[in-house]
């Protein structure tokens, strides 16, 4: 390999590694501090590199702290693609609700989502961008509500796609109460309600396919 070639190898390497670190100190910004600390001294002084390199590598701080937001959102997704393909029935949409609940408050994924939401009101450009990755997130609870609710008859009481956008909604008003008061008690209180709804939803669903679920009937070994 010619020396030209191992500097420019370098000097990529190095760019690439100074990207990582503003949009892990934007990460970090959002979900510790919020919206508005989030400037590009700041961030800079939190990835150790110079404030210029913010838009030498990324335009303009909303850029960068899209670039979070997106490096966190693709994570989560792939992680809940994975939980979800095991769900099989309203309760356990709900259970596997409440540990996404429980962990996103934990990291700060949460926090780092509606300070962006929040941060976006006053900013109509981010507020566009933010808008376009949080839709994606309504079609995955579509989905996966029509994957859970498939037997029971409940859901063609409530549209999919308009009863997703309300657990969406509900998810970040739970996340921002929380936030605001430091307890997820309440929160944790609404998915118990939700326990009780799903149960019965489980119910409603045909016996055949709950007994298929639950191991009781299974099809003949030569089918």
């Amino acid at each position: 390999m010619s020396a030209a070639r191992r500097q420019s190898e370098a000097v990529r390497a190095r760019a690439s590694a100074t990207r990582a670190a503003l949009v892990a100190a934007a990460v970090d910004v959002l979900r510790t501090e919020g919206f508005a600390a989030a400037t590009a001294r700041h961030l800079a002084e939190r990835a150790g590199c110079n404030q210029g390199l913010v838009f030498y590598h990324f335009g303009t701080v909303n850029k960068l702290l899209l670039a979070a937001m997106d490096e966190v959102s693709a994570e989560r997704r792939a992680r809940y693609d994975a939980a979800t393909a095991a769900v099989r029935s309203p309760s356990e949409l709900v259970e596997l609700a409440v540990r996404i609940f429980s962990e996103d408050i934990a990291s700060g994924d949460a926090a780092l989502l509606v300070e962006m939401i929040a941060g976006s009101v006053s900013t109509p450009e981010l507020g566009a961008a933010v808008r376009v990755r949080v839709e994606p997130w309504s079609e995955f609870a579509t989905d996966a509500l029509r994957s859970a609710f498939s037997s029971s008859p409940l859901l063609g009481l409530v549209g999919a796609e308009e009863l997703a956008d309300a657990v969406v909604a509900l998810y970040l008003g739970l996340e921002l109460l929380s936030h605001l008061d430091g307890d997820t008690t309440k929160a944790i209180a609404v998915f118990e309600k939700a326990r009780s709804l799903s149960a019965l939803a489980d119910l409603l669903a045909p016996a055949t396919e709950t007994e298929s679920h639950n191991g009781a009937a299974r099809p003949p070994r030569d089918q």
